[in-house]
């Protein structure tokens, strides 16, 4: 619960994104005093801080005040905001606690049980998929956290969950010292987000911060075919499940006879499965054995595997057009992800890939390249990539990211697929990997 010492100073908020200004809501409607900032400034922002001020709410936009900041009982970030930004440098040096919204909200959520999924890549469509196991075994259909429901809102209803599915990104985990999980998921690692990494271990270590709170209670879900994952979890206190693509665990893939197998029995085959690549498999066994652990049967587990859609802009058939299958994966952001989605490719197939550049080599796509027709390569990173893959295939490089779509309709042939997997960041165009995706389902919606 909130310490009693909240309320004799004022608690700063930083960062005015979705899950900012609930975290704001919320401590103000617990009767706390609230100063509230971003240094964005935008229309958008403007509105959202008219509709925070009140008698015990301050809002800024475009600026913070350090002073204040390094005055208040306590600093409540939003994900977004960089952990050397200003105002949290101001609170570390004036010894105020930095604590995520994620983690304010844990705090609040006592009598929940979470399980907290965590990874490089499938943390979304694994945390989505736990949430419709749950609905299928009678439960509210909740999902959390980085999938875009702040958790505070879900803390701030008068009625609590008995479980729930919660997304938690490193860039949250960095300031969540009260997490609990009572299962915790780690789906996968690889070296992400090195523009605010200044190397891979320091992004490791973010994630570790999952078993913070370890005790004998504890439930870790962990991939048995990731060695970084396991050697990250050795000796962390708790239950240790696994499940593997090649060999038995706790949950696994019988490629031999097309089945998932969840504690040694058949659960679903593989064709019920309606997501493409393996990788999507793995995101299905990482569910049903994290459901499994909360106590949800066999049944809702794979009724929920069987009924479960592809979300939005993750490797998401659009359509067919003239013999030409559409998918948008823009949530590929960064190279890992993209290599999961060139793999996942069962036709010959263009792959659209660009954008804002997050300090990956590229150089590890050119292998999985064998099927492909030619790359579109686009935005900031066009050349970069186009140095690291025109000698595996053709590579056209374009600007804008209209022109891409417009030449990957160009190179494509009947039987191909028409792949967007950017491999980058969307932000040299775009707001966010969801309008770059919603633009491309326009796009091709309108061929």
């Amino acid at each position: 619960m909130i310490p009693d010492s909240w309320h004799n100073g004022e608690i700063a908020v930083i960062g005015l994104g979705r899950s900012g200004v609930a975290a704001t809501r919320f401590l103000a409607g617990q009767g706390h005093e609230v100063y509230a900032s971003d240094v964005a400034d935008s229309p958008a922002l403007r509105d959202a801080a008219s509709r925070l001020i009140g008698p015990a709410v301050t809002v800024h936009v475009g600026r913070h005040d350090l002073e204040r900041v390094a005055r208040a009982v306590t600093v409540i970030v939003s994900p977004g905001v960089h952990p050397d930004a200003p105002p949290l440098r101001a609170a570390r040096e004036a010894g105020i606690q930095v604590l995520a919204e994620l983690d304010l909200a844990a705090m609040m959520l006592v009598n929940t049980h979470l399980i907290v999924i965590t990874g490089t890549n499938g943390k979304t469509t694994t945390t989505a998929l736990v949430a419709h196991m749950m609905a299928e075994a009678g439960e509210r259909e909740i999902a959390a956290g980085n999938i875009g429901l702040p958790l505070i809102e879900i803390a701030a209803d008068s009625v609590h969950p008995k479980w729930l599915a919660v997304e938690a990104s490193s860039f949250q985990l960095h300031d969540a010292p009260h997490l609990n999980p009572a299962v915790g998921v780690m789906t996968n690692l690889s070296p992400d987000h090195l523009d605010r990494y200044p190397d891979a271990d320091a992004y490791y270590a973010d994630k570790c911060n999952l078993f913070g709170n370890a005790s004998s209670d504890s439930i870790w879900i962990l991939n048995g075919n990731d060695a970084k994952v396991m050697q990250l979890a050795d000796g962390v206190a708790g239950v240790h499940r696994q499940w593997c693509m090649d060999r038995p665990a706790d949950a696994w893939y019988d490629r031999d006879t097309g089945h998932l197998v969840l504690e040694e029995r058949p659960l679903l085959e593989r064709t019920q499965l309606s997501l493409l690549g393996d990788h999507s498999v793995s995101n299905a066994l990482a569910a049903a054995l994290s459901a499994a652990s909360a106590g949800v049967d066999r049944e809702s587990i794979a009724r929920g595997l069987s009924s479960f859609k592809p979300l939005p802009h993750r490797l998401e058939p659009i359509k067919e057009v003239a013999g030409v299958l559409w998918i948008n994966d823009s949530k590929a952001t960064n190279v890992s992800s993209a290599m999961v989605a060139l793999r996942a490719m069962t036709r010959r197939f263009v792959w659209i890939a660009g954008g804002q550049p997050k300090g990956d080599s590229y150089v590890p796509l050119a292998g999985l390249l064998q099927d492909c027709r030619a790359v579109v390569a686009y935005g900031e990173a066009r050349e970069s990539l186009a140095a690291a893959l025109r000698k595996v295939t053709a590579v056209n490089v374009q600007q804008d990211f209209v022109e891409a779509v417009a030449q990957a309709r160009r190179q494509a042939q009947p039987g191909d697929a028409v792949l967007l997997s950017p491999a980058c960041a969307s932000f040299d165009q775009f707001e966010n990997y969801e309008q770059r995706g919603t633009v491309f389902r326009e796009l091709v919606v309108g061929l």
